[in-house]
């Protein structure tokens, strides 16, 4: 049985990777791991901080919070160290029996740190 060649993997594909488990980790509520994805101090990660305060502050008024976010990544382009996603995200937050959707169409910005990519 051959051994073969283990290719690491492409920069598209870890783009697309940090984006699903960014949004995964939202969905699980997992705040730290989701600002883990993000450049710390960035705008992305900043806006984190500020959905993880407004599902914490809904936690204190109802019993069951759930957080359901859905990402389509369409395009990836790469410069460089940076790069520009193409992607249609969902996001639905329900609380106390009261649901708030929104999704559009959009770019996410991410650049490349040592080996990994980030969101920013």
């Amino acid at each position: 049985s051959g051994g073969g060649i283990i290719t690491p993997a492409t920069d598209e594909a870890k783009i697309k990777s940090v984006i699903q488990e960014y949004y995964l980790a939202l969905n699980d509520q997992n705040w730290n791991k989701a600002k883990n994805y993000c450049i710390y101090g960035s705008d992305k990660y900043y806006k984190t901080c500020t959905i993880e305060d407004a599902i914490n502050t809904l936690n204190l008024y109802c019993n069951i919070v759930t957080v359901n976010c859905f990402v389509t990544i369409s395009n990836v382009l790469i410069y460089g160290n940076y790069s520009d996603a193409y992607c249609y995200i969902s996001v639905t937050i329900s609380a106390c029996g009261y649901f708030e959707s929104d999704s559009a169409y959009g770019y996410l910005y991410l650049q490349k740190v040592g080996n990994s990519w980030k969101l920013y």
